[in-house]
This record gives C-alpha cells, structure tokens and sequence, in this order.
C-alpha cells in the first residue's frame, strides 16, 4: 500500500516540529533554574569532570553533523545534479536527505545538550551564531520538505533560496566548530591543536573534492577531443624532425 505524498509530508512536518520544540520547552523549563545558579554552575563548567566530558560531547555532535554530514550531503546533491537520470541519481538524492535529516537531529540533540547543561549568556561568538545556525537549519529543512515540482514556476526561486542558504549554513557551520574549540580550550584549559589540526585536513579534502567535482567531466572529455590544427602542426614538424634525425 503507497503512502500519498500529502500524508508523508504530513507525518515529516509533525516529527520535525516535534523535535524542534524540544529545546524550547527545555529552555522553558530550565530557565529560572539556570538564573538562580548561574555563579554556582560557572564554577562548576570551570571544574568538573562530568561538565567536561559533556562539552566534549557537545562538541563532537556539532562536529560530525555540522562539520560532515551537512558538507557531504551538499556533495552528493551535486553529484546527482550532474546525472542525467535513472536509478543513480534517486540513491543519491535519498543519500543527500539522509545525510541532512541525521544532521538536523544531531544538531538538535547537541541544542538540548547546551540548554540543559550549559550557562548560555550568548555573551560569545560561539553561542550566537550556534543560535542563529539552529534556526537557520531548520529553515533550511522545512524549505527543502516543501519544494514545487519540477516545471514549476517557483522551482527556479526555491532551488536559489535553497542552494545559497545550504552553502551559507555549511560555511557558518564549519566557522563555529572552530570558535566552539577555542571555547573548550579557554573553558577547560586544555589543548585543541590537534583537533583543530584534523578538522582543517577534513575541511581541506571535503573542499578539494567540492572543486574537483566541477573539473572531472572536463578532465575525462580531455582524452576524446580532437587535436586543434596548431596541435596537428606541431605534432607534424616534430614528426618530420624525428625523421631527419633517423636518415
């Protein structure tokens, strides 16, 4: 029995706004808490094991959804963008919501994390644009839900919004994991160097095969062009001068 499209997008609009609200009734719940203990969980952020290892792991979230998942789904799109049809650029398509529902959940699970166990002052670069990428990625997943069908007049809008926002979202992303590893170093003392080291090879790779994705049709057409008649020329005096040389 086929599930309609209505009632799909129906059931997915229900779960995400589900979760979406998970933070805020936290948020909701928690914040008179945070108010009256602030200077009491401060020293505790500064000190305690346990609130280290949770940064550790709020980090580590934000890493793999922020800083792969959304970057490798951004690639797989591209990928079945430059398909011509058939049953390879459908795998790909669903690898690129895959890719960027997990992101979306993980993102959210690392939100609930930072509202229940950390002080959220938004008093730095880390947790202003963590609150503003949170919004944004939600925009961003309920605009890919809602996207008119091909031939529509609104696709060529909807495929802009979507493309810049996705490329913005990504970028900003990719920024805050490095100010959220300063943020650990000046909060726990310890070193990020090769953390940050890691993380600037996998951005430098996923960067490379972003561009090289662009050169790879013309770098295989490359062998199956015809010479260009100063190619020819050249090809035919280095010919001739070979010759002389064997008489």
């Amino acid at each position: 029995m086929q599930i309609s499209d209505h009632m799909l997008r129906s059931f997915t609009v229900t779960a995400l706004a589900y979760v979406f609200l998970l933070p805020l009734v936290s948020c909701s719940s928690h914040g008179e808490i945070i108010s009256n203990h602030t200077s009491i969980k401060e020293n505790l952020h500064k000190t305690s094991p346990q609130m280290t290892s949770y940064i550790a792991v709020h980090g580590l979230i934000l890493w793999v959804s922020m800083g792969f998942l959304m970057p490798v789904g951004i690639l797989t799109i591209r990928m079945a963008n430059k398909e011509e049809g058939g049953r390879r650029v459908k795998v790909l398509f669903y690898l690129h919501a895959i890719f960027q529902t997990l992101a979306v959940l993980l993102v959210t699970v690392g939100a609930v994390m930072s509202i229940k166990n950390f002080e959220n002052s938004f008093n730095n670069h880390h947790q202003r644009l963590g609150l503003a990428l949170y919004v944004a990625i939600w925009m961003q997943a309920l605009i890919g839900i809602f996207r008119p069908p091909r031939g529509n007049k609104r696709r060529s809008t909807w495929y802009l919004t979507h493309w810049i926002l996705g490329t913005v979202i990504s970028m900003v992303g990719i920024i805050n994991i490095y100010t959220g590893l300063e943020a650990y170093h000046k909060k726990t003392s310890k070193s990020t160097g090769i953390w940050t080291i890691l993380f600037t090879a996998q951005v430098s790779f996923i960067a490379l095969f972003y561009l090289f994705q662009d050169k790879w049709e013309h770098i295989q057409k490359q062998a199956s062009l015809p010479p260009l008649p100063s190619d020819q020329e050249n090809v035919i005096v280095v010919t001739q001068r070979v010759n002389q040389k064997g008489k």
